[in-house]
């Protein structure tokens, strides 16, 4: 296989050196800007975050300004992009970089909060050029169509196969150009759907095109059964205020500050409910307790008094906002 990597990893350095899109974050190696793009780019289209990209960039320029920003701004400048998680975990990650600098290998950037192997893999290889290969849909699309590998991508079992074929081009180098190579090829040539297969620099070497099989590869992960939730948050109500409470009960919005409540788990969708909002694969359905009266003192020490109008600024979610939009409503 080596002759063949070989073979391939020159034509796509040639292929992306002349077809490569310009794009902010390619300006230049530094880390903190590929780390920031990573992150969004896990999320949505290349199209959707340059917009989202260049205003976080102009209002945390550096990632001591990140680190020094208090979690209210970051999500700020996150809203829309959805998953806060990650925005949290780039609030932390950022206060440990600005104390020690950015480590060169993926390895020691592993350790970091959300700091995951396809992350740490691309910010080494792209600002720090080490010799590894990442693994995103569109490598995965690229790698398993030019060898016909008729694998289960989503499991664990299948992973080693694809990380040591992304590893083997890589190594060949230069890996912040191939990897990027082979990024761009799976989003601008080797596509989901109706790849332009003519113009890819691999078609001579590619098996699913020689074959009849860009159509059948990958292949197609099993979608994941959604969950029915029932939620009854219950409003708390002072003034221009509202109680919320760290989420240790709920399994969507964990460790993020929401409304004190119930919740249930059932088959089928309940008859009556308020709103209904999805988060990933939970399918949540709302029943909201407008209460005027006070929590009883045990659930009181461990609520925390918010000003209405500052609710966006500690949980961006829109969850959130629908169920205050019906409350201030009714």
């Amino acid at each position: 296989m080596k002759a063949t990597t070989t073979a391939l990893s020159k034509s796509l350095l040639a292929w992306y050196k002349e077809n490569h899109r310009d794009l902010p974050w390619r300006q230049d190696r530094n880390p903190y800007r590929i780390w920031i793009s990573e992150v969004m780019l896990q999320q949505t289209t290349v199209a959707a975050v340059i917009p989202y990209y260049e205003r976080f960039l102009t209002r945390f320029p550096t990632v001591e300004s990140l680190a020094e920003a208090p979690l209210e701004a970051v999500y700020e400048m996150w809203a829309g992009l959805g998953y806060y998680s990650r925005a949290r975990n780039l609030h932390k990650s950022a206060q440990a970089l600005a104390a020690t600098g950015f480590p060169k290998t993926a390895t020691e950037l592993l350790e970091l909060p959300g700091f995951g192997p396809y992350t740490s893999r691309a910010v080494a290889s792209l600002a720090f050029d080490e010799a590894v290969g990442v693994l995103d849909g569109n490598v995965i699309r690229v790698l398993t169509r030019v060898y016909g590998w008729q694998v289960e991508w989503w499991t664990q079992k299948a992973k080693p196969q694809l990380q040591t074929a992304a590893d083997e081009i890589a190594s060949l180098g230069p890996s912040h150009l191939l990897n990027q190579g082979l990024m761009e090829l799976g989003a601008t040539v080797c596509t989901p759907q109706n790849p332009t297969c003519l113009l890819c620099p691999w078609k001579s070497n590619c098996v699913a095109f020689r074959e009849g099989l860009t159509q059948a590869l990958p292949l197609k992960k099993p979608r994941k059964q959604s969950e029915v939730w029932v939620w009854v948050p219950e409003i708390y109500r002072k003034g221009e205020q509202v109680a919320l409470i760290k989420n240790n009960y709920a399994p969507f919005l964990k460790g993020q500050m929401i409304f004190p409540g119930t919740i249930r788990q059932q088959n089928q969708k309940p008859k009556t409910f308020d709103l209904k909002h999805g988060i990933t694969h939970h399918d949540i359905y709302i029943r909201i307790e407008n209460l005027t009266k006070s929590p009883i003192k045990s659930k009181a020490k461990e609520l925390e008094w918010v000003r209405i109008k500052d609710i966006k600024k500690i949980n961006p979610s829109n969850l959130l906002q629908k169920v205050l939009q019906q409350v201030l409503s009714s």
